[in-house]
């Protein structure tokens, strides 16, 4: 068995749903397709009033077919039978992008929903179904979004995934940490399941290990229900990376950052556009998706551009936490978190939400916790916004200064649920509410702390409303033109792959009227 069948049997066989795409030849059986190259399942993404990006990535079965260039069909229509066809094409899976398809519609009728499906050889893809943005002058009545991240494949199944189709969002914000890149560990106690895939450093290693995670039946029903608008974290590369500061020899970690970005075009529902000087080397993730008049989503890269953490030594194995008294580092004002570009493109656009007068929800999805954490210690977390205090306060600044109509702030990563207000001055506060945060946690990554710790941030945090750890799930919110409404959803075990769900908390937050208030 060569290298590469290997890696297809380790994470074909880490799943026992997806055991039946498993090739014959890398059981030395004759060497003849037998798996469905389909296997990974459909998705789609970045919707607009005329468009959305179609995707899949072929498994390859064949001896052969692994360098080989895969002519692929797809369909759109506007029934599940496809007796009503509305475009259809060809489009090529090219063995240097792993088969990955990437098709860019345009020319469809605002606000609509489509069933769309690939076909090759003989096989047929499920059936994805996905949907336009309205039109820009138009104010849609509602739009529900779900918003999650973080997914490590060990400490949970994805039952999470399975109660976000059932609530028929019209959009999901993946906020990243798509993947984890590290290897199971060898003692399973407490999890969910395990997969024998290495320490991921290479392209061949980040594209198994997504399609490890593509495997799952749950995530691929959520992937096919809706489109998605995606954003990565650090473990699509490497844990508590910046930028271009890593772990290990500076040559090795940029290439290894380099295959890891490539895998996370490959396996995501991005434009061509996403790619910089059609350059799989670097991603412009940051961009924007209008939703008529209702909501303006400003979608972030919190790790690209960032500057390296504060006080992080060539010695240490990452971010950590530090006091503020012993990392003078901390407050320099030249500090990024999105990195100056970003900055500034954020700045104009929240300018441009307010001087339109036309949007009515600002929304700013990015990966992490924005408001600070005020811990009885006095410690602060580098790798979050409270690492980046200048940062932060420009940020604050700018929506301060714009006033768009309604801003709410959406995050990840943290392995919690917050809500928060959102004051004009983190240090103070007494200052005014100038947005809404809701901070979501993951979908089945374990929390690091204890709720007893977490209790304690709160009482010397008086715009945190609400903070939980030990529960995974999801964000869930409905957006009219007069109230948005979150509600936190969390599962009853997520050991367990028919875990039930239960809603942990409501806030809604009126037109107008920056914080949010529980229902």
């Amino acid at each position: 068995m060569t290298p590469q069948q290997r890696r297809s049997f380790l994470l074909l066989a880490a799943h026992g749903a997806a055991a039946t795409t498993l090739p014959r030849w890398a059981w030395g059986q004759p060497q003849r397709q037998q798996s469905n190259p389909f296997a990974l399942g459909v998705a789609s993404g970045d919707p607009s009033a005329g468009g959305v990006v179609l995707w899949t990535r072929l498994v390859t079965a064949e001896p052969g077919q692994a360098s080989t260039p895969l002519t692929v069909h797809w369909e759109l229509a506007d029934d599940e039978g496809f007796q009503r066809i509305v475009q259809r094409g060809q489009a090529t899976a090219l063995p240097g992008l792993g088969h990955s398809v990437h098709v860019e519609l345009a020319g469809l009728a605002p606000g609509r929903w489509y069933h769309y499906r690939f076909m090759h050889g003989d096989a047929v893809s499920a059936t994805g179904r996905t949907r336009t943005a309205p039109a820009a002058d138009a104010l849609p009545e509602r739009l529900r979004v779900a918003f999650a991240s973080c997914q490590r494949w060990e400490h949970g199944h994805y039952a999470a995934w399975r109660h976000v189709r059932a609530d028929a969002p019209d959009l999901v914000l993946f906020l990243g940490d798509y993947i984890y890149e590290y290897a199971s560990p060898r003692d399973s106690t407490g999890l969910a399941r395990v997969h024998g895939l290495r320490l991921a450093t290479t392209l061949a290693d980040y594209r198994d290990r997504y399609a490890l995670h593509r495997s799952d039946p749950a995530l691929q029903a959520a992937h096919a229900a809706c489109p998605w608008l995606v954003t990565w974290d650090d473990h699509e590369v490497q844990n508590d990376y910046a930028g271009s500061t890593g772990k290990g020899e500076p040559e090795a970690f940029l290439a290894q950052r380099s295959a890891a970005w490539q895998a996370f075009y490959e396996n995501m529902p991005l434009r061509a556009a996403s790619l910089v000087q059609r350059d799989t080397t670097a991603l412009q993730l940051y961009r924007r998706l209008a939703w008529g008049r209702l909501a303006q989503l400003h979608m972030l890269d919190a790790r690209q551009y960032r500057s390296v953490q504060a006080c992080r030594t060539a010695s240490a194995s990452g971010a950590g936490a530090v006091r503020t008294r012993d990392c003078a580092e901390l407050a320099e004002p030249a500090r990024s978190f999105l990195g100056t570009a970003q900055e500034q493109w954020l700045d104009a656009g929240l300018a441009a939400d307010a001087k339109d007068g036309r949007t009515r929800w600002s929304v700013i999805a990015q990966q992490t916790l924005f408001s600070p954490r005020h811990y009885p210690s006095g410690v602060v977390s580098t790798d979050s916004w409270d690492g980046y205090p200048a940062a932060r306060a420009r940020l604050l600044q700018s929506i301060a200064q714009h006033a768009p109509r309604n801003t709410v702030l959406l995050g990840g990563d943290i392995h919690q649920n917050y809500v928060c207000r959102v004051l004009a001055d983190a240090a103070r506060p007494d200052a005014p509410v100038i947005a809404s945060e809701f901070c979501g946690t993951s979908i089945s990554s374990r929390s690091g702390t204890t709720q007893e710790k977490v209790d304690a941030v709160v009482r010397n945090s008086p715009h945190v409303l609400l903070a939980r750890c030990e529960q995974r799930g999801y964000g869930l919110a409905d957006i009219t033109p007069t109230r948005w409404t979150t509600t936190l959803r969390v599962l009853d075990d997520p050991l367990r792959e028919d875990s039930g769900a239960r809603t942990l908390a409501r806030f809604v937050v009126e037109d107008r009227r920056a914080g949010p208030v529980a229902a």
